[in-house]
């Protein structure tokens, strides 16, 4: 399944990757010209610190791509119900809450328990939670969009 985005996530991605491909790679760049005056490249710590760290930011935009590429994006529909980049409130069965964001950037992604049990609930609904550590039950108390 293609890793749904809404149009704000995708956006997000796309300047992430807009600064790994400008400024973040100019930086290294420099960093590994300043290095190499040092001399001897063998024994150079400079030199194999930022080569290390352009291999890192080089995986890091291939990633950002490749997940764009593959990437569907989805617009916030009215339902009432969880979607890619609805904003929920939930409560365990002790009672506490906690607000989550589905997301595939930077909140539950709708593939982990707590969000593929989640994704097409409706407010007072409860869910079973299938987690590595055990299953637990959510009550959902409110929905929003992001």
């Amino acid at each position: 399944m293609s890793e749904q985005l809404t149009p704000d996530q995708r956006r997000a991605l796309e300047a992430e990757l807009e600064e790994l491909e400008g400024p973040r790679r100019r930086e290294i760049v420099e960093a590994i010209a300043r290095a190499r005056e040092f001399g001897d490249l063998a024994e150079n710590f400079e030199y194999h610190a930022a080569k290390n760290e352009q291999g890192l930011l080089e995986a890091r935009i291939a990633k950002l791509k490749d997940r764009l590429h593959h990437a569907v994006t989805v617009e916030h529909d009215t339902d009432d119900h969880v979607g890619v980049g609805s904003i929920v409130e939930v409560e365990d069965g002790d009672g506490e809450t906690m607000e989550v964001e589905i997301s595939a950037v930077g909140g539950v992604s709708p593939d982990s328990p707590l969000g593929s049990a989640l994704m097409g609930a409706n407010v007072g609904d409860v869910v079973d939670v299938e987690a590595p550590r055990g299953s637990w039950r959510a009550r959902v108390l409110a929905i929003r969009r992001g």
